[in-house]
């Protein structure tokens, strides 16, 4: 089966329609580094991606290891682009089967990736082998009892059917407990994903998402056809995303 983030296009538009200002992978970076405990961390992200947060990782840790890993091709050929720091290393592989040996690191992070496993509670699991005693997950994800970005005013439909896609807190908090993990802090936390809302229609009218590929182009069309920002559209509208850390016994 065809999987839309195996095709080099989809990676490229996944690419640039998720992009952050500097200042917000930054805050970012810091926050899921506080959770380690400890300097110089060794790092592994579940589901890289194109590497947008392994780079930051890198950037503003002084992380002893970096580690993405990602089941699709494309999108770690993305995350190797020559401008990426040298010192982040790249695993193809299942979230459920990282292909790493164990115990090798302090922070585990599962960043907008969860809503996509296909076993949830079998991948949780992973984390507590390839983590070091005392080690920490963090997951950052959007919980289905806080969808609150601005997409929704333009695309309802997207509300509902994120309602389904994305999970509980409930269930994050019990299929990380089933592996053996203690939730210590569950976060909301929240930075501008762009300059403004001009830009950031812009961006989301290149469909960037997955969930725009479940509206029909005419949906999708109408939405964007409704947001017209004027050129003294508010800058600074943000987008929460929940951190909830979790540390194994």
């Amino acid at each position: 089966m065809h999987r839309a983030h195996d095709d080099e296009r989809s990676a490229d538009v996944y690419q640039s329609g998720n992009e952050m200002p500097e200042e917000s992978l930054r805050d970012w970076a810091r926050l899921i580094g506080s959770f380690a405990g400890r300097p110089s961390p060794s790092v592994l992200e579940v589901g890289a991606g194109t590497g947008m947060f392994r780079a930051a990782m890198a950037r503003w840790l002084d992380a002893a290891t970096v580690v993405g890993n990602d089941t699709s091709a494309p999108m770690l050929a993305h995350a190797r682009r020559p401008d990426r720091p040298p010192s982040v290393r790249w695993l193809l592989g299942a979230a459920e089967a990282v292909p790493t040996r164990s115990g090798l690191f302090d922070l585990a992070l599962l960043s907008r990736v969860i809503h996509h496993l296909p076993d949830p509670a079998r991948t949780a699991r992973e984390p507590a082998r390839v983590l070091r005693p005392g080690g920490v997950v963090v997951v950052r994800t959007t919980f289905r009892e806080r969808l609150d970005a601005p997409v929704y005013d333009y695309w309802p439909r997207l509300r509902e059917l994120d309602a389904r896609r994305f999970p509980s807190e409930a269930r994050v908090r019990e299929d990380f407990a089933s592996a053996g993990f203690a939730v210590r802090e569950v976060r909301s936390f929240a930075r501008p994903v762009a300059a403004g809302l001009r830009e950031y229609h812009a961006r989301m009218a290149s469909r960037p998402q997955s969930k725009f590929t479940r509206l029909a182009p005419a949906e999708f069309r109408e939405g964007c056809g409704a947001w017209r920002p004027t050129p003294g559209a508010s800058r600074g509208r943000t987008r929460s995303r929940s951190s909830s850390a979790t540390t194994s016994p």
